[in-house]
């Protein structure tokens, strides 16, 4: 039988910072594979990624997650050894025990429940992990698997993803979608010269300056019932700085969009384009999508997640698509009614994360009641 502390204790121990499994994937295949799950690895360099199913019919439900954790930043920081699981005061603490090998232990336990209770079910049962989802490469993850098993004619009706969305006590939040991210780079060039000729130089900071004081108070939207206004952040500017009497000669900008589905990406770059152009201002420009905006709309899985938090909880959750990105916005765009639903998110890539083994239990229960009302 499997022990959800048990489980958890050693996928915490293995030192799975993004983008890099070291072997986390390994010891969930052999747990899948005793519960008869047929397993797949579909690593796609550095990214390792895990395809498990039981079953052949429809519906096919997933529960999808990552290995990948973020790195612990100072150590010595820490009250106990990140990547060994300590209980202390009622809580386990360590590396990903909330952001998201806990949930993976919950989920590993649902399905074990599920085959005991329910060994001729309708339908199949997936698992989708990957390795790539905090870090950079999160397009050789989720996005890949996704592709591969569409390309196979595999396609999930519901997905269940673990991240950690509840805020106060676990299960008052589900994320039932999130804003698309849009990344931009752009290399302003001036021309480089001293200080007391300004004549003869070109200074890009000069240059931006009211494009950019412009372009961060245009309101893009006003959101919807289910998304929040699209904002713009400036995350990074570079410039000069070698001397005080050189005026520098090029300024690199790079900034991020929230934005939600009153948007589109193609819209949004080509806004920011000719706001640029207006300010007679042609910078070297380079967009990356880092993922478009979703929705799951009220169906069978919200009804059916929202009938087992009540039951098991006693109380009803907020339908919220608030927070970050997250790798069901690769799922998605198949077709696929997906949620996120996972612990307490207080913690998460902080120092001392942590959840509580209640918790877990809890969860692995409402996993199991979602698993059985769709299956």
């Amino acid at each position: 039988m499997i022990d959800i502390k048990f489980v958890l204790e050693k996928l915490v121990s293995f030192e799975s910072i993004t983008p890099y499994d070291n072997g986390c994937q390994d010891y969930l295949a052999e747990l899948l594979t005793e519960l008869g799950f047929a397993c797949e690895r579909m690593d796609n360099e550095p990214v390792s990624n895990l395809y498990a199913q039981i079953g052949e019919g429809n519906p096919l439900v997933v529960f999808a997650g990552h290995t990948d954790v973020v790195p612990v930043g100072h150590e010595q920081a820490w009250d106990t050894d990140p990547f060994v699981l300590t209980e202390k005061g009622g809580l386990l603490y360590g590396r990903g025990t909330a952001d998201m090998k806990g949930s993976l232990a919950a989920m590993l336990k649902a399905a074990e429940q599920l085959l005991i209770e329910k060994p001729h079910f309708a339908g199949s049962l997936g698992f989708l992990i990957t390795s790539g989802e905090e870090g950079d490469d999160f397009d050789k993850g989720t996005p890949h698997v996704m592709q591969v098993l569409h390309e196979r004619g595999i396609t999930p009706k519901y997905c269940i993803v673990g991240e950690p969305s509840s805020v106060d006590k676990l299960g008052d939040t589900i994320k039932i979608g999130r804003r698309g991210s849009l990344t931009g780079k752009f290399i302003f060039a001036g021309k480089q010269g001293h200080v007391a000729y300004p004549h003869l130089a070109n200074n890009p900071i000069h240059m931006v300056a009211q494009a950019l004081d412009t372009l961060v108070q245009y309101q893009f939207d006003t959101g919807n019932e289910y998304f929040p206004p699209t904002s713009l952040q400036i995350t990074h500017i570079e410039s000069g700085g070698e001397a005080n009497n050189v005026i520098p000669g090029e300024l690199t900008l790079q900034l991020n969009i929230r934005f939600s589905t009153e948007q589109t990406a193609k819209g949004l770059m080509k806004h920011i384009d000719e706001h640029f152009a207006i300010h007679n201002l042609n910078p070297e420009t380079n967009w990356r999508l880092n993922g478009e905006p979703f929705l799951t709309q009220p169906g069978t899985l919200i009804d059916a997640s929202l009938a087992s938090i009540e039951k098991h909880m006693g109380y009803k959750p907020q339908l919220s698509t608030s927070g970050g990105t997250s790798d069901a916005r690769f799922i998605a765009p198949y077709d696929v009614e997906v949620i996120e639903l996972g612990p307490r998110h207080e913690s998460i890539h902080q120092v001392n994360e942590h959840t509580s083994l209640e918790d877990l239990e809890k969860l692995c229960d409402i996993y199991l009641d979602i698993a059985s009302r769709l299956l």
